[in-house]
């Protein structure tokens, strides 16, 4: 089985333009991430994918591989669909895609590795993580997606309210009553598969949630979700990345 990585990294951020640029010590976002991925013994290529030449022309400065795109894509997952449509016919060689996010510059080899696994499987059409929830102010944040899986690990569907509903008991003692999860957002895929999931046009829940998986499962793929333990960085806000600069050692260049 190979597997190719796609790291979709778009300049217009609305809550932190330029995001892939930032520095973190002496490298841009984007160069951390391109090589916390770029020992993974899991993918057998690995190439970012941007729409703004200030990117593209910083991940070509550090000798990595890159595709300009498309500035209108809704999503990462389009943007990982347009590499394959560039691809042409060299593409069909990869029986899986990793949608590797570009805002988490410390990237889990394990996680990778997991999602990569998934597919030992050959039923398996998207795979995703999950990870336990300890604690209430996250279980009951908008921000954090939660997920709920069938008994054979296949996603029910993913909310940003906790779901199920416990009747009859109090909230804050919840997670004393049932196991609750929360979605990391790394996404692999059947080549095929991300070829007909960038064809959906937008669904209700999709919509009500602004949550792009549950167009998928809407459309009735399944989605196999797996168990992560490690906790991501991601850098959603300046506000994320000045808490990241703060922890770090003066001129650090590990983020370990």
């Amino acid at each position: 089985m190979k597997i190719l990585g796609i790291i979709p990294a778009r300049y217009a951020s609305t809550r932190f333009p330029g995001k892939p640029l930032a520095m973190i010590g002496s490298k841009p976002m984007i160069q951390w991430v391109w090589e916390g991925v770029g020992n993974i013994p899991e993918l057998d290529h690995v190439v970012v994918a941007t729409d703004d030449d200030r990117i593209f022309n910083a991940v070509k400065q550090f000798g990595g591989n890159v595709v300009m795109t498309s500035s209108s894509h809704r999503s990462g997952t389009d943007r990982c669909g347009e590499v394959l449509q560039q691809m042409g016919t060299e593409a069909l060689q990869y029986d899986v895609v990793i949608n590797i996010q570009g805002d988490e510059p410390k990237v889990a080899a394990s996680q990778i590795a997991t999602l990569a696994h998934c597919f030992d499987n050959p039923g398996v059409q998207i795979a995703t993580l999950k990870k336990r929830i300890t604690d209430s102010n996250t279980l009951f944040s908008p921000n954090c997606v939660k997920v709920t899986t069938t008994l054979q690990g296949n996603a029910v569907t993913f909310s940003r309210h906790p779901v199920p509903y416990l009747r009859g008991i109090e909230q804050l003692q919840w997670l004393d009553h049932y196991a609750y999860f929360k979605h990391i957002g790394i996404y692999a895929f059947r080549r095929e598969v991300l070829q007909q999931v960038v064809t959906f046009p937008p669904t209700p829940i999709e919509q009500a949630e602004s949550l792009e998986q549950m167009r998928w499962i809407e459309n009735g793929l399944t989605i196999a979700v797996c168990e992560t333990d490690v906790e991501n960085i991601a850098i959603d806000t300046p506000a994320d990345l000045e808490h990241l600069l703060a922890s770090l050692p003066s001129n650090s260049n590990n983020i370990d």
